[in-house]
């Protein structure tokens, strides 16, 4: 072959050698190296039901309100409770009063002489003021419980965060357990990346992260918190007999398994709104050789 024939064949050879390198390039950024677009925005999301069951009077929050921790959510009708505190301090009165007879009378039978009073009548008062003690510590203990029912039908907001899911109003029955609304803790949120297995070995805790969300606006920055030690293997239910049921069929093309990566956020810009379930984009940057080493 001339040199004429090497010149015209040299540049197609060049563009293939490229198209060949950058090809792989692309290959072991995509396959190994760490980012990821599984993304997501999480958040802590507290149930909030009530404690005590009864009519709903009044709902001082809406949908998507910012709540502080002790804010009121719903009231809940407190007149039975009201009645039952009173007939419980009633019955502590009476308690006490019943106690206060029988322990005098213990302790003057006490001071008798066996001749005047015999010692089985002075066990007798001795145990009665016994057992009217404990029955006056009992009416305390209802009482008690009776208060904090009374308490509890203001039903607080738990943590500094979003009201969503409202589905209160003002004549529901309240069923004591029943959660009613929801509660996003607004210092929870954080980011979970579901990252392929290939590119784990990359991953270390502690590596600064940059976020991109789907929605647009700045970028977020965090670091790496922590890796998950396990997911569920689907191809390995458990059989008859609690024995393994392995699915024995194989696939010419193996995808990786995705293990999620909590991210916590460094910071969030004033003004950008983050709700639970966004997806994001993840690209962990690895850190300095001398951070490596510690």
């Amino acid at each position: 072959m001339n040199a004429k024939s090497l010149l015209r064949f040299l540049p197609t050879g060049i563009i293939f050698a490229v198209a060949i390198v950058t090809a792989l390039a692309l290959w072991r950024h995509y396959m190994y190296s760490p980012w990821t677009r599984d993304g997501r925005i999480r958040a802590d999301v507290i149930s909030v039901a009530p404690d005590v069951s009864g009519l709903v009077v009044e709902v001082p929050v809406r949908e998507n309100q910012l709540v502080h921790r002790g804010d009121v959510l719903f009231h809940i009708d407190p007149e039975r409770y009201r009645i039952a505190l009173a007939q419980a301090e009633a019955a502590v009165s009476a308690r006490k009063f019943d106690y206060e007879l029988k322990r005098r009378e213990a302790a003057r039978r006490a001071q008798l002489s066996g001749v005047v009073v015999s010692s089985e009548s002075q066990d007798s008062a001795a145990a009665a003021a016994s057992g009217g003690q404990a029955l006056y510590q009992e009416a305390q203990a209802a009482r008690d419980t009776a208060a904090l029912n009374l308490q509890r039908t203001e039903v607080l907001a738990p943590v500094d965060g979003y009201v969503t899911n409202l589905d209160v109003h003002p004549g529901d029955y309240a069923s004591a357990g029943r959660p009613l609304l929801a509660v996003i803790d607004s210092h929870s949120f954080r980011v979970n990346g579901y990252f392929e297995e290939t590119k784990l070995p990359a991953l270390h805790e502690g590596d600064a992260v940059s976020i991109h969300l789907l929605s647009g606006g700045p970028d977020l920055r965090g670091h790496i918190e922590s890796l998950a030690r396990g997911i569920t293997d689907r191809d390995n239910p458990s059989g008859p007999r609690l024995l393994a049921d392995v699915n024995p069929t194989f696939n010419w093309v193996r995808l990786a398994q995705r293990v999620p990566v909590r991210i916590a956020l460094d910071s969030v810009p004033d003004g950008l709104v983050l709700a639970s379930g966004m997806t994001c984009t993840v690209i962990v940057e690895a850190p300095a050789p001398a951070q490596r080493s510690k």
